[in-house]
């Protein structure tokens, strides 16, 4: 399916919009939990301090300066956004124009489109948020996109062939960039390629046969790490390291959605069994502890994220399907030790629903 879009990109449409926004700031006023928590938790991380300029002008885009950074400049656009205190818009600002001397990333490998990726995302929802401010001038915000474009886009636009959750979390970032930097060729791009990996990373009987995508090298048992039991909602990497990296995947594919949704492309509503299937398996088996006889390693990852709270907001919040093993990890897992890492980002704070 080829992607069509309104003619007009809307605002603030990345992976946050204004509407869900507000309901939050509301929250955080009122002191209601589990928003108020993780808000002081992203608070401690809207902090000014020296950026990696040394990086930044020797063309290497270093990952944990670069994470550090991206992390600092999306905690203080949403803590702008929920304080209206100006001196986060500021450091946010300021993070946001030191990167944009960036001239691109040079490890030489796959492992530079992971990490635009990462950052990408994390840089583009904090820059669409930052859009609204006064106080960001036109110049510079023209020399961000700029530099979306020439470091971020080489490295975002070339898929990889590694696992899928790389090509997901290239997508991620694509898309998020593209609102802000109103590219609806890339928009478009980035959703094609969704649509591409989607039925080759998330399983459906119904497909009969998981289409082959590069990286496969024609042996799609292998590369989907030798499952023992194939059901709806299993991935490419279940099996791989027991849900851990699955998780990184599927947050992004929802971030890929909901990103779609703020543009008016519904993207939920073509993939609602294919992505349910997928997190209500995931979130099945990260609460038993156990694959549900899916790997032949039956021990379930240790590592849990801040992930399914995107999808749940969309498919429970707003269409009001029940997804009893999302809602069961979410209260006795995410909420409680859900950890938020590179592009899955205090999910619960911008998108957790209530749960009672």
């Amino acid at each position: 399916m080829v992607a069509t879009c309104q003619k007009t990109i809307v605002h603030s449409g990345a992976l946050d919009c204004k509407t869900d926004l507000d309901i939050i700031k509301n929250r955080i006023r009122n002191k209601e939990q589990p928003w108020l928590k993780q808000f002081e938790e992203v608070k401690s991380l809207a902090v000014s301090g020296n950026h990696a300029k040394a990086f930044i002008n020797s063309k290497n885009a270093d990952a944990e300066m670069s994470k550090i950074d991206a992390k600092r400049a999306y905690a203080n656009a949403l803590i702008w956004y929920f304080t209206d205190n100006d001196m986060y818009a500021k450091q946010a600002i300021e993070l946001l124009n030191a990167w944009s001397v960036l001239q691109g990333f040079n490890g030489g490998n796959d492992q530079d489109k992971l990490q635009a990726g990462w950052i990408g995302s994390l840089f583009g929802a904090a820059a669409e948020l930052m859009r609204g401010y006064s106080g960001w001038s036109s110049e510079d915000k023209k020399k961000v996109q700029l530099m979306f474009k020439r470091a971020y886009y080489p490295q975002l636009n070339n898929a990889s062939t590694w696992n899928g959750n790389v090509d997901l979390t290239q997508i991620d970032a694509m898309i998020n960039i593209a609102v802000f930097n109103e590219d609806r060729t890339e928009l478009i791009l980035a959703i094609e390629r969704f649509n591409k990996r989607i039925p080759s990373y998330f399983y459906q009987s119904s497909d009969k046969e998981v289409p082959s995508i590069d990286g496969d090298n024609g042996n799609v048992d292998g590369f989907w790490n030798h499952p023992i039991k194939w059901v709806d909602g299993l991935t490419q990497e279940t099996c791989r390291d027991n849900g851990h990296h699955a998780q990184y995947a599927l947050a992004s594919a929802l971030h890929i959605a909901e990103v779609a949704w703020h543009q008016g492309i519904d993207l939920y509503a073509e993939n609602q069994k294919r992505l349910t299937d997928a997190m209500e398996l995931l979130a099945l088996q990260v609460e038993s502890g156990s694959m549900q006889g899916t790997c032949q390693n039956d021990t379930t990852t240790h590592g849990v994220f801040d992930t399914w709270e995107v999808g749940y907001h969309h498919y429970h919040g707003r269409k009001g399907l029940k997804l009893p093993f999302t809602e069961k990890v979410l209260k006795n897992k995410v909420r409680k030790i859900g950890k938020s890492d590179w592009n899955i980002f205090y999910e619960t704070l911008t998108h957790g629903d209530t749960i009672n």
